[in-house]
């Protein structure tokens, strides 16, 4: 079998740091690997199965000879990602730059590879809080089409990067010794306001649109249409920034076209890869985002019916947004273009 020449494109940051370490966890088949981020790291040194790189500057050139591109996200992505598919590499974004380019496939492997294919030098990773809620949506969607959703976000302070979980550390510290807490990242760096997460909820995640939705929460209308492959389908989101380290929960509703069992939607949860039921009320046991850190699946419980209207189904579902809403979904599109040898 023939290995890829890779590259990672954001090697120092969190992002960067979960490839490889699912690289090293998995497996990952590699023939030569390079790391890049900004000049500000170059020069940093990191081991990858016990051999020691250099992180270079990214540049247009370091993508010559490069297979795949796995990059961590950020800005950069709009200039060196058509860099780098200009030079043979299929680039795996993380950033947002090329979600709603018609010709880039949003891809959760999962639930829609075929889409993989279809690519043109660049393949897009959806948003993390999209990414966990659709490994929800499409064991549902297959038993019968979705028509609505409703649902709403808890997501962890990570999501915000490194600065996201040192502020909240910081404002429990200053919250217990009696002092007032500093706040300077959240809800969004570009706010002109900023609030504490510690000990409190901020029902706003990135900039207010014109229609008084965030960006956000318009990623997930758009990205979850894309994915499913029907912009018909009613996506009304509410996310919100919680004090928890890591890992995304959400609450959704869905309607669906036919009326859908409990039980149908759990057996077919169950069967569906990168997901786990842990749903027993009587028991307390449901997920839990302290509990789903750092690992591979979502788990999905508190599945329910809708009181009120028999197409509609609520559950609760949670996900390691650094890892299935990142890193992980980008490494498990890499793996796809390996095992049909599409590189």
């Amino acid at each position: 079998m023939k290995k890829p020449n890779v590259a990672i494109l954001g090697a120092t940051g969190a992002v960067g740091a979960e490839f490889i370490t699912l690289i090293e966890e998995r497996n990952f088949p590699y023939e030569n690997l390079k790391l890049l981020a900004s000049a500000r790291s170059a020069g940093t040194e990191l081991t990858v199965n016990g051999k020691t790189y250099v992180v270079e500057e990214a540049k247009p050139e370091s993508f010559a000879n490069i297979d795949i591109a796995l990059f961590a996200g950020g800005s950069i992505s709009k200039t060196l990602a058509p860099e780098a598919a200009k030079r043979g590499a299929i680039v795996i974004d993380n950033s947002s730059a090329f979600r709603m380019d018609p010709e880039v496939p949003l891809v959760v492997p999962e639930v829609n590879p075929e889409d993989i294919l279809k690519h043109k030098g660049i393949i897009a990773n959806p948003n993390c809080s999209t990414i966990i809620m659709s490994l929800g949506l499409k064991p549902l969607h297959d038993i019968s089409p979705i028509k609505r959703i409703v649902v709403s976000t808890y997501q962890a302070v990570s999501g915000a990067g490194k600065e996201g979980i040192e502020e909240l550390e910081n404002q429990v510290k200053q919250y217990t010794a009696g002092e007032e807490m500093t706040a300077n990242l959240l809800p969004t760096g570009s706010a002109p306001k900023h609030y504490p997460v510690a000990f409190n909820l901020l029902p706003q995640i990135d900039v207010f649109l014109d229609n008084d939705y965030t960006k956000e929460e318009m990623k997930m209308v758009h990205e979850t249409q894309k994915i499913l492959h029907d912009d018909t389908i009613q996506v009304v989101p509410t996310t919100v920034r919680v004090p928890v380290y890591r890992s995304h929960s959400e609450s959704v509703l869905v309607e669906t076209e036919e009326p859908v069992s409990v039980e149908a939607f759990k057996a077919a949860c169950e069967k569906f890869p990168g997901l786990q039921v842990k749903d027993n009320p009587a028991e307390q046991i449901y997920p839990m985002p302290l509990y789903t850190s750092n690992q591979n699946d979502c788990e999905i419980g508190r599945i329910r019916k809708d009181l009120y209207n028999d197409k509609g189904m609520n559950f609760w579902i949670v996900g390691d947004q650094i890892r299935k809403g990142a890193a992980l979904n980008a490494l498990q599109i890499a793996e796809y273009l390996v095992e049909k040898q599409a590189f």
